[in-house]
C-alpha cells in the first residue's frame, strides 16, 4: 500500500491516496459534486471531467460549496 501525497487544499496541507481524482476527494469529504465548483492548479474544472483529473503532490485544489439561501 502506498503512503498518501499531499496537496493544498483550500490553502492547507491534505493528504490523498496515490491515483485519486478530484471525484474521489470529493466522496472523501462528503460533498455532492452537484454543488461545488472546483478549481485544480489555477484552471476552473468542469463537472464532468471530476473523475478524469487525477491528483498529484503539490496539486493546489479550491472546493467551493453553494450555499442556497431564502
Amino acid at each position: 500500500m502506498s503512503s498518501p501525497d499531499s496537496i493544498q487544499l483550500n490553502g492547507r496541507p491534505h493528504p490523498v491516496a496515490p491515483g485519486a481524482t478530484l471525484l474521489t476527494l470529493l466522496e472523501q469529504l462528503g460533498r455532492n459534486p452537484r454543488t461545488v465548483a472546483i478549481e485544480h492548479n489555477g484552471e476552473i474544472v468542469r463537472r464532468p471531467r471530476y473523475g478524469e483529473v487525477e491528483l498529484v503532490a503539490g496539486d493546489q485544489v479550491e472546493v467551493v460549496h453553494f450555499v442556497q439561501g431564502g
